[in-house]
């Protein structure tokens, strides 16, 4: 039997039962309400983790990178790194083939226990290819463009090393003869030099072993040019005085040889080619050598004629 006091409590509560139950809802949102907002939602992209086992690779083009969406108490989500939330599919256990995998989620770092933490990821599977992982060494071709200064050329061109180490799927290996180094300018130069210049890996299922860097060195020189001077005048040099000579040749040529640059500037001063008649004493005929001023910059590869003859008289009182 219910009791007096009881009745009045049930009463008491019953009675304007939809504005208590309208305030206790009212009460409820505004703590929902006021939960939301103390939470912080964090968005970054992370590298996708592909786990597999044996000697199984990727094979395929994949996401690489997947978007992350973190959703907890502001304060615990302003302290997490991008490196505490890592998405990764499981292939552990799988054979040669093209796999559809659900993207994973592995809090660690300062991510681990931390509650609540809502994490989502985009996409949310992965479609994905797998194929044998060989290596194999791959020679290295420099990549040179522009053209060295007027009148040089690239004697030599050289890599250290020469050749790379690269690892990927065993298809895709299959049509990879060389690899090619990043540009090196060739424009302008004039001395040999060397510079460090990094290995092009244009396939990003390719692995480049080591630092992926190799050292170009070029040789540079002068290029050489060979230059015919004609219609030179030959001159009488050191006769004495009281002669007077006359040639049967009045003029000649020669060839040199010597920086193509300094060829196309060249003329040959006067006298250039001139016979020595110091040795001659009375008149008469001689048949003497034809001499060519010495130069420093050029090579004298040819000269016409090699001797003339020498009319010699006495020269008139």
């Amino acid at each position: 039997m219910v009791s007096l006091d009881t009745r009045k409590l049930l009463a008491r509560v019953a009675e304007n039962w939809p504005a208590k139950v309208l305030s206790i809802a009212l009460a409820l949102l505004l703590f929902v309400f006021h939960f939301m907002n103390t939470l912080e939602e964090r968005f970054f992209s992370v590298p996708l983790v592909v786990e597999t086992d044996g000697n199984l690779i990727p094979s395929s083009a994949y996401t690489r990178m997947i978007r992350i969406s973190v959703r907890g108490d502001a304060a615990r989500v302003r302290s997490l790194l991008e490196e505490d939330v890592e998405p990764y599919i499981n292939l552990k256990g799988k054979e040669k083939g093209i796999y559809r995998a659900p993207v994973l989620v592995r809090a660690q770092g300062t991510a681990q226990g931390l509650e609540p933490l809502e994490i989502k990821v985009e996409p949310l599977e992965i479609s994905i290819a797998l194929d044998q992982k060989v290596s194999k060494y791959v020679p290295l071709k420099a990549n040179t463009r522009g053209p060295l200064q007027r009148g040089y050329e690239l004697v030599s061109a050289t890599l250290s090393p020469s050749q790379a180490l690269i690892e990927g799927p065993a298809e895709l290996m299959k049509g990879i003869a060389e690899l090619a180094t990043d540009l090196i300018e060739l424009e302008g130069r004039s001395e040999d030099f060397s510079i460090m210049v990094s290995i092009l890996n244009r396939d990003p299922l390719v692995v480049i072993q080591g630092n992926g860097m190799t050292e170009f060195q070029g040789s540079i020189r002068e290029i050489l040019g060979l230059e015919n001077f004609t219609q030179l005048p030959i001159a009488i040099d050191r006769l004495h005085e009281r002669f007077i000579g006359e040639l049967d040749v009045l003029v000649g040529s020669v060839r040199l040889e010597g920086s193509q640059r300094a060829l196309e500037q060249y003329q040959p001063p006067a006298a250039f080619l001139y016979v020595d008649c110091s040795a001659i004493s009375e008149p008469g005929t001689y048949t003497l050598p034809v001499a060519a001023q010495p130069t420093q910059d050029f090579r004298l590869l040819r000269k016409e004629p090699e001797r003339v003859t020498v009319q010699v008289r006495l020269r008139n009182p």
